[in-house]
């Protein structure tokens, strides 16, 4: 089943938590400010551990967007997380998770 979250802001955001069962094959994440560019940190965390980055300081177009396929992330082990971090106050991105 698919999850849609719509991220603003500069602050990092949790998109799955720990433990939370969610198998994840693909991700798309689409840049929605009305004229800048958007710079994005995507990555997993584990306690402990630290973050693994799926993609670090990627920056998506205007009106543009990023498609992670493959990224077989299954978070039923309940060891990491899922977070996604945008570089100024006045991003938005629109995330969809499959």
């Amino acid at each position: 089943m698919a999850q849609y979250f719509n991220i603003t802001g500069a602050l990092t955001q949790e998109l799955i938590a720990a433990g939370g069962g969610n198998k994840v094959s693909s991700i798309w994440l689409t840049n929605i400010h009305a004229s800048d560019a958007v710079t994005v940190d995507l990555y997993l965390e584990k306690k402990l551990e630290g973050k693994f980055y799926i993609t670090k300081s990627k920056s998506i177009a205007n009106a543009d967007y990023l498609v992670l396929e493959g990224v077989e992330f299954n978070n039923k082990s309940g060891e990491f997380g899922l977070y996604i971090k945008l570089n100024a106050a006045d991003s938005a991105v629109d995330v969809t998770i499959r």
